[in-house]
């Protein structure tokens, strides 16, 4: 009603209050009435903004990519911008009067895409596939350098590449390689294993033979230690052989000894015999054989005494015509004699 407006703003919009061309009130969350006619109203929005962005690059060995990512930022000096760029509202105080406010995303990509080109232009295609970070570290330096953030009184809170695709040609290409170099890691892989395999297989082998050696080191050790009990034993029976020899022999010679002894004594005895004997028949040399024999028939039984009767009468046979026994004799000679 007669050109009087309230205008009431959010903590996160910087207004900025021109009357006849002059700065009247500027700041952040402002409620005021003003004239309509004779006021303009400027509102910049302080919050952040995410920025999506997609372009397209050229690497250094001439192959085109595709470039995905965000950027967010946030103006730091309201004034600053609304002297660059038309942030001024409507007679409503509810819409802008233009779109230039909408350019100033526009201007951040093409600032990155420039950024982005240049460190592109010293990166090959592979090595744009994997220097995401890279890039977004050195963009991001460059960002915060830049004249024109600067003058444009923006912060970058932060930059993102979300991926880089080469275009779908160069994509198979890339694939038919990454493909070939993934078989041949297969096929080294498979070798590899083969190769453990055989590696495991000669050192089971090296541990059987290992073992073998080992059995037969210890049956060679457990053969010489009955060979050596065998030796001992044998060497034991030796010993005792030699032993039971040598008491053999030592018996032997006593044996031997006592022979001669025993020789010496029955040699003397016979001598002592002979000599008594001698002396004997010496002493009866001069008796009567008639005398001897009477002598020697003293101890002598009937029936020793009829024979030595009839041995006289065989003697004397030629003289004898004829000669009569009794059977009563001969009985009683044959039982004695039985």
């Amino acid at each position: 009603m007669f050109g009087i407006r309230f205008i009431k703003v959010q903590p996160t919009t910087y207004l900025l209050q021109y009357r006849k061309g002059q700065l009247k009130r500027q700041g952040q969350g402002l409620a005021f009435f003003y004239f309509a006619p004779t006021t303009s109203l400027v509102a910049v929005p302080l919050e952040s903004v995410d920025v999506p962005f997609i372009f397209n690059q050229v690497t250094a060995d001439f192959q085109e990519i595709s470039i995905q990512g965000q950027v967010t930022y946030r103006i730091i000096d309201a004034k600053q911008l609304s002297q660059l760029l038309n942030f001024t509202l409507d007679n409503t105080g509810r819409n802008y009067i233009n779109t230039d406010h909408e350019k100033l995303p526009q201007r951040i990509i093409n600032l990155i895409q420039v950024l982005m080109q240049s460190e592109l232009a010293h990166l090959s295609l592979r090595e744009t596939l994997g220097a995401a970070e890279n890039l977004v570290q050195k963009v991001l330096k460059g960002l915060a350098t830049s004249k024109e953030i600067t003058s444009l009184g923006l912060e970058i809170l932060g930059l993102s590449i979300l991926s880089i695709k080469p275009n779908p040609e160069t994509a198979r290409a890339l694939e038919a390689d990454v493909r070939e170099q993934l078989l041949k890691e297969a096929d080294q892989a498979i070798y590899a294993r083969r190769n453990a395999a055989v590696e495991q297989e000669r050192a089971i082998k090296e541990n059987e033979l290992q073992t073998e050696i080992a059995i037969e080191n210890k049956q060679r050790e457990v053969r010489e230690a009955q060979m050596e009990a065998e030796r001992s034993v044998k060497e034991k029976e030796r010993q005792i052989s030699e032993e039971e020899m040598t008491g053999k022999i030592s018996l032997e010679k006593r044996n031997k000894e006592w022979v001669a002894l025993a020789t010496e004594n029955l040699k003397s005895e016979a001598d002592a015999k002979a000599y008594s004997l001698s002396v004997t028949m010496q002493a009866l040399s001069h008796v009567d054989a008639k005398v001897l024999q009477a002598l020697a028939s003293m101890d002598m039984n009937p029936s020793q005494l009829v024979a030595l009767a009839f041995r006289d009468i065989a003697d004397s046979a030629e003289k004898i015509g004829q000669l009569n026994v009794s059977p009563d004799l001969l009985t009683e000679l044959l039982q004695q004699h039985a």
